[in-house]
């Protein structure tokens, strides 16, 4: 079992930024793809970023270049830092992880941008 811990998220205005945590239990992080994911209200959940056990990473295209997700393997943590944020990116931001066909969701953290 692995569980995921949100963290970071909060109320700033257009144009800041916030650096969102996932902290992990267990064993596998190091082993482990891992990915930022977004649920506004009334929307369906949607792809942030990704990034693989080796570093590699991907990107929902709207988001390229405002937002940089990376991970620190001797802390078990994921981040995502956002810069330049819009009112768009209102949402719960959620962690995953994958290993193996198994997959773990955080419970998520609320990202409010006003205008």
């Amino acid at each position: 079992q692995v569980q995921l811990v949100e963290s970071g998220g909060g109320l700033v205005q257009a144009g800041g930024s916030l650096r969102l945590s996932c902290a992990a239990s267990g064993s596998i992080f190091s082993l482990a793809a891992m990915g930022w994911f977004r649920q506004a209200p009334g929307k369906q959940r949607e792809l942030v970023a990704l990034i693989s056990s080796g570093g590699s990473t991907n990107y929902a295209d709207s988001l390229k270049g405002r937002f940089t997700i990376s991970r620190d393997n001797a802390k078990n943590t994921l981040y995502l830092q956002m810069n330049s944020l819009k009112p768009e990116d209102t949402a719960t931001y959620y962690c995953k992880i994958v290993y193996r066909g198994y997959s773990y969701w955080g419970q998520g953290t609320q990202v409010t941008v006003s205008s």
